[in-house]
């Protein structure tokens, strides 16, 4: 057995170690990574000093080095030191809506930009998205052929083009991919359409934007959840008030893609989600992009944030007239007010044993920077009073089950993929440790961090 030592933090490990594991994913057999602290994404204990064995795209052992066989001729990774956790998974991200400081979905909706953003999400250890809506119908295309081995990335999951109503939300001008029915048959073509293309999720947008447009009326969301359901088919909400929410998930709703943030929810609220197991996505790091970046706070000045962000617009939420505007913008202190119910609806659930899954609705404006969001929204998490371990499985285990794919991911367990990440320090003391990113393994394949 051969054995490739992977020096955490050190020049050594963009240089030979890496350069061996990636010769070593072109050659037949198992790798085998042994020493690291093992998060396997269910909850339980770390597993310390463990070992992880990879085969192709697929873990086929994984658990303490003392009781844990490795396959004869196994080519052996020392990652002593590190800690190995389950790739992120986001329930609520976006692509192809943006680039740079521009939202245009028709324009920015090409090959070229959505693979960009799918190589970013990946890079930052995301290993996969569900695309909530405002999806061109190419994207099933892309996405098959991903899973043929020919689009790179974050492994797409689709919620199609998605179910408005006029003048409404997404509140994005031509965003003609949505549909925006006056009726409920016009709903209910709608969704037969959608259902056609086999997407993996439907969504809906119910929500006035703060009073700034019409909301969805019950009759139409009614329509598109029973028609939906009556093709196999599960919806999203997209939604923003607590009286909305209970009545989508009192009609059937099946995912709730947004958290509550006008009120603190009621106990009432919490045992209907606990009793029918809806997941429930925060989206924490939504409410607080819009308003964040003019407080510049000292993550702005980390690396790992700079990488992820355009330069140009970067240098804008730095400047002294971004952070006037956003103090000067009426809808600022609706925002942080949003954020701090937010994080207290999000701990209460939790405690109340409803089913949470994590999204931050990434990719749909610059403020939601793809990848690093996803690493902010386990802060986000922990700061609300989560245990680091409680964030982990919400964005793993968790977020899997909610994107309709816990079967094949969201775990570290024989069988599943190999989609995991190697840090040099453990999230478990401090949940900012994610994002210290030594390497990302995905379908069992290296992918450069930088």
């Amino acid at each position: 057995m051969k054995t490739f030592r992977l020096f955490a933090r050190h020049v050594m490990l963009f240089g030979f170690a890496l350069v061996a594991c990636a010769r070593l994913v072109a050659e037949e057999g198992d790798i085998a990574f042994t020493g690291a602290r093992v998060i396997d994404g269910n909850g339980g204990a770390p597993i310390e000093k463990g070992v992880l064995v990879v085969r192709g795209e697929k873990i086929v052992a994984v658990g303490a080095a003392s009781v844990t066989k490795l396959p004869a001729g196994a080519k052996i990774v020392d990652v002593t030191g590190t800690t190995i956790m389950p790739g992120l998974i986001s329930m609520h991200s976006h692509i192809g809506q943006m680039k740079g400081a521009a939202i245009a979905p028709e324009e920015h909706f090409t090959r070229e930009n959505v693979g960009s953003q799918l190589a970013q999400f990946e890079r930052y250890g995301v290993t996969a998205i569900m695309a909530l809506g405002v999806n061109q119908d190419v994207l099933y295309a892309w996405r098959e052929e991903q899973r043929a081995g020919k689009f790179p990335g974050a492994d797409i999951f689709t919620a199609d083009r998605g179910i408005g109503v006029p003048s409404s939300g997404p509140p994005i001008e031509k965003a003609n991919p949505v549909y925006r029915p006056k009726t409920a048959d016009e709903a209910k073509n709608a969704v037969r359409e959608t259902a056609a293309r086999k997407p993996d999720v439907l969504k809906i947008w119910v929500d006035d934007f703060f009073g700034s447009v019409p909301k969805m009326a019950p009759e139409i969301y009614r329509t598109v959840i029973d028609e939906a359901h009556r093709h196999k088919l599960r919806v999203a909400a997209h939604l923003f008030y607590l009286a909305d929410a209970k009545a989508l998930v009192a009609d059937g709703l099946d995912l709730i893609a947004h958290g509550v943030r006008d009120q603190v929810v009621d106990a009432e609220f919490i045992q209907t989600l606990r009793e029918k197991g809806t997941p429930y996505v925060p989206t924490l790091a939504l409410d607080e992009s819009q308003f964040i970046y003019a407080e510049h706070p000292a993550w702005m000045d980390d690396p790992f944030f700079i990488r992820a962000v355009d330069p140009a617009v970067l240098a804008t939420w730095r400047s002294p007239e971004y952070a006037a505007k956003i103090r000067r913008d009426p809808k600022t202190p609706r925002n942080k007010a949003a954020a701090a119910v937010g994080q207290q609806n999000a701990k209460l659930l939790f405690d109340g044993g409803a089913f949470l899954a994590m999204g931050t609705d990434s990719g749909a404006m610059p403020t939601r920077v793809i990848g690093f969001a996803e690493h902010r929204e386990l802060q986000l998490l922990v700061q609300a009073g989560l245990e680091p371990m409680d964030a982990i499985v919400i964005a793993t285990r968790n977020s899997a089950r909610a994107i309709g794919d816990e079967r094949n991911r969201g775990t570290l367990e024989a069988g599943k993929r190999a989609d995991f990440l190697i840090l040099s320090a453990n999230p478990l003391d401090d949940i900012r440790n994610t994002t210290t990113l030594e390497a990302v393994w995905h379908g069992g394949q290296l992918v450069p961090v930088q």
